[in-house]
């Protein structure tokens, strides 16, 4: 497209002020790195809150049955070990058929009201949780749950790529990801302060655990649906020049957004393409140790010996760990433009932890291997996530592809539910190591399909290989593939 009719198709959508400002702009769609610098500061004030809070409610509504379970829950709902087990694990039947068809319901119609329906729906399952008395409703909560928040993570992501650049979102995605392992740290702590309201109104402490944060997860409904813009580039909070220059950024990368309208053609490509699956593998393989982890620490640290609260105080600052851990290789990925290199550092340390926890018999080592572990449980799923991201164009070909690994990647969390069975949990953590170990060669195999794939594309700039074959979006001889 010609800097002429750029500049006409971005005027036609906006008027009076905002037309000018796009003409200031520049001739060349360039943009003031100053004015845009102090424009995604803003969007990172007024959106990440949101986005962070009512994940990390999603997160917590989800795990905290690792909890309650060393609270007393499965003796007195009369749930055996295999029925309890069976609960955590059916959360991920229903949440794993939802994630494709929620993504991309929520980039074809409007993310604000759908994710304010389901927030409102998890959130009175999970204060409903709070007043189970037998097994079969622990079961239809925990169905429900998952039904709800199967679609939020992936939507969320997707709401990531419709505001930020592919250089900028594995920063935005560590936002998100941060949640899964804060989560655990408020839900420990959140769990320690409500269990001693144990006996309160005739109620047991783990009861008081979900009737609170459900309660706490309605007000995050409230903050989806008058805080989040349906349209960020048009968002309440930009000045007319800030709508501006997200105009020309929205021009900048569409190469990496495609037409807004919805096109099968790009959902049958995402299912095509080697790298999704490649990528959807390894995620299953990562959330083993997420999902294992996340739900089951509490009782690994019970196993170790510690009391009820001991157990759930002991995990904030694992948890706490684990987020500065994921943060800090996010900026570092984001910086260096990789990702593949890094997935494989921090999962080397998920080895080393994980050997220590099956090879040790000193408690003070374990609990030391937990922290070790968290920078591969959390690194794992969040950086591969980024890195999906960021090698997939346009839009619907992205929506799926993000539908597809998240539904791969959380249909681990079924197999999760079933290896941490008993203490001391030898299955569920060498179930983890090897996890990691085919991960580590999964990543492999992916980055030498990015490196072949742009060494053939390079031959096609150069004129040495054939490229009619080769199509738009990411397929574009011109679009790199990040490593």
């Amino acid at each position: 497209m010609g800097v002429s009719k750029t500049k006409d198709a971005l005027a036609g959508s906006m008027d009076g002020q905002a037309k000018d400002d796009i003409e200031i702009a520049s001739e060349e769609l360039s943009i003031d790195p100053a004015k845009e610098k102090r424009v995604l500061a803003k969007l990172d004030i007024f959106l990440t809150p949101v986005l962070f809070i009512v994940y990390l409610s999603c997160f917590i509504d989800r795990s905290n049955i690792g909890n309650v379970k060393v609270a007393g829950m499965p003796e007195d709902i009369g749930a055996s070990t295999s029925q309890f087990s069976a609960a955590v694990s059916l959360f991920y039947a229903t949440y794993v058929t939802v994630e494709v068809p929620s993504v991309i319901l929520v980039k074809r119609f409007s993310p604000r009201y759908i994710l304010t329906f389901l927030c409102i729906i998890w959130s009175v399952t999970t204060i409903a949780n709070g007043l189970i008395h037998n097994i079969g409703g622990l079961y239809v909560c925990r169905l429900v749950l998952g039904a709800c928040e199967g679609g939020l993570f992936p939507s969320l992501n997707m709401y990531l790529t419709l505001v930020y650049k592919r250089e900028e979102m594995a920063r935005r995605v560590s936002y998100l990801m941060s949640c899964t392992a804060l989560s655990g740290a408020f839900g420990g702590l959140l769990a320690y302060g409500l269990l001693q309201m144990d006996g309160v109104g005739r109620y047991a402490g783990w009861r008081w655990v979900y009737l609170i944060e459900g309660a706490f997860s309605i007000l995050c409904a409230l903050a989806i649906f008058f805080g989040l813009p349906d349209d960020p580039t048009n968002a309440y909070f930009l000045t007319q020049e800030e709508k501006s220059i997200m105009a020309i950024r929205h021009q900048q990368r569409q190469a990496y957004m495609g037409p807004d309208e919805l096109d099968w053609r790009e959902i049958k490509l995402a299912f095509t393409d080697p790298k999704v699956w490649l990528c959807a593998a390894t995620q299953f393989c990562q959330n083993i140790l997420t999902y294992g982890f996340s739900t089951f620490l509490p009782s690994i640290l019970a196993a170790m010996g510690y009391g009820t609260l001991q157990a759930n105080y002991l995990t904030i600052p694992v948890y706490v760990f684990g987020a500065i851990g994921f943060f800090t290789f996010a900026l570092l990925s984001d910086r260096y433009a990789l990702a593949g290199p890094f997935l494989l550092l921090t999962n080397a340390f998920g080895i080393i932890g994980y050997a220590l926890l099956l090879g040790v018999r000193s408690n003070a080592v374990k609990y030391f291997a937990t922290f070790i572990c968290t920078i591969a449980v959390y690194n794992g799923t969040g950086l591969n996530l980024a890195w999906l991201n960021v090698n997939m164009a346009p839009q619907y070909r992205r929506a799926t592809a993000i539908g597809i690994q998240q539904t791969v990647g959380n249909a681990a969390g079924i197999v999760a539910g079933q290896i941490y069975r008993s203490a001391p949990y030898y299955l569920g953590n060498g179930f983890s190591l090897g996890g990691i170990v085919v991960a580590e060669g999964l990543v492999g195999v992916h980055m030498w399909w990015l490196w072949r794939a742009n060494r053939l594309k390079e031959g096609i700039r150069g004129g040495e290989v054939d490229g009619r074959r080769m199509r738009d979006g990411d397929c574009d001889v011109h679009y790199k593939y990040r490593i």
